[in-house]
């Protein structure tokens, strides 16, 4: 086989391999969207809240709820009336069921992502959008073969402060922009995300452990590994893929940025040195992009001090507030320029993120934060863990799609 006919023969095979999926059932602007939620703790419980107040206003039901946890899954079952289901393969096989919410520990993102496509389900899946980066590339490729509408929850991306910035910074009202700059702190006294640990949790009881650890490195039942996943690196990212993808997505967005060239984290235990946590309490990222702008994040769980949210240009500096955003030129800039105040519309909400899909399968109306947008944050951040871990300096391999 030459040259042209393995490209002609590949092409064949992913065509054939996207028609081979599953369509998810089309639906009209009017007709009822069936939802299945898999992963009823803190964040399910989140959007429980929201989307209960959101059944009739947008013609949603929440017909199935999953979880390995059986106190949790009672709790879904009391609050949205979805049918409990122990395996959420069970709720992929539902013909009748339009989208899954997939709000799990992140290691369980791609797998159930990918199952989800195979049956042909939308799907909101929580942030980060899954655990790796070779993950990511599995879910990004598997989607783009695929007709099935993926909402990444960093909720932010329905404010439309960010893709509103980008404007002021492509029609050059920054001038250059060099250096932008955000944060991400919170305040802890004892221990940083101290979840309550539930001493009636029983594996083999009320609890299937074997299925929550999925495909994370299998251990002995440990509650704390449990409860306080976010502290462990088999199961998270710590800050970078809790919080920092929150916000570098909006500067990515502000600033229409892709893959980045070199990324370093930095940080430690630094206050917790007590906690079992592999984590650090104090994290911090600087992101460089190919020809600037560098991008700087940082965060501590022990002071919840703010930094402002800045782009910075060497014409005008755009701070990101509560409500939208200022603009004030530069000094040397400010002759005949005046001060440009952007009242923001929608809201970091997770409601208005599911409404954005719900008008994505209904209307084809395009996402708030979709694979791509999600791979790239998700690319800055999982470098910045691997440079902490790794004490070095990473670059990305355009080619290969990889650190290095």
């Amino acid at each position: 086989m030459n040259r042209r006919q393995f490209v002609f023969s590949s092409a064949a095979a992913v065509k054939a391999g996207a028609a081979l999926l599953p369509r998810p059932r089309t639906r009209g602007a009017n007709d009822r969207l069936r939802l299945g939620i898999i992963g009823c703790g803190g964040m399910g419980n989140s959007h429980m809240d929201a989307l209960v107040k959101m059944r009739e206003s947008d013609n949603l039901e929440i017909a199935s709820v999953c979880d390995i946890y059986r106190p949790r899954l009672d709790a879904a079952v009391q609050k949205t009336g979805g049918k409990p289901i122990a395996d959420y393969r069970t709720i992929l096989d539902d013909p009748d069921i339009d989208y899954v919410l997939i709000a799990t520990p992140e290691h369980w993102h791609c797998q159930m992502t990918l199952d989800a496509v195979d049956a042909g389900k939308h799907i909101y899946c929580e942030k980060p959008m899954t655990h790796s980066i070779a993950e990511a590339r599995r879910v990004v490729h598997k989607v783009q073969e695929s007709s099935v509408k993926v909402q990444i929850g960093v909720q932010g991306m329905s404010d439309d402060s960010y893709e509103t910035a980008w404007k002021y910074v492509k029609d050059g009202t920054l001038g250059k922009v060099t250096v932008a700059q955000i944060d991400y702190s919170r305040n802890y006294k004892d221990e940083f995300w101290d979840y309550k640990v539930d001493d009636d949790a029983k594996p083999g009881v009320n609890l299937d452990w074997k299925a929550w650890l999925g495909p994370a490195p299998k251990r002995p039942w440990d509650p704390l590994r449990f409860f306080r996943w976010r502290h462990y690196w088999d199961y998270s990212g710590g800050i970078a893929t809790d919080l920092f993808i929150h916000r570098i997505t909006r500067l990515l967005k502000a600033l229409d940025l892709k893959f980045p060239e070199r990324v370093v984290g930095t940080g430690g235990k630094f206050y917790f040195t007590q906690s079992p946590a592999e984590i650090p309490d104090t994290f911090n990222m600087m992101v460089d992009y190919a020809g600037g702008p560098t991008l700087i994040v940082i965060s501590s769980m022990a002071s919840d001090a703010p930094v402002p949210h800045h782009l910075r240009g060497n014409k005008a500096t755009l701070e990101f507030t509560n409500t939208g955003f200022t603009i004030k030129p530069q000094r040397l800039w400010a002759e005949g320029r005046q001060e440009i105040v952007h009242q923001k519309t929608g809201a970091e909400s997770v409601a208005l993120h599911h409404r954005n899909l719900h008008g994505a399968i209904r209307r084809n109306e395009p996402l708030r934060c979709d694979v791509m947008l999600a791979y790239y944050g998700l690319v800055a951040c999982l470098m910045a863990v691997e440079s902490y871990r790794q004490k070095k300096y990473l670059a990305w391999d355009t080619h290969r799609e990889r650190a290095a």
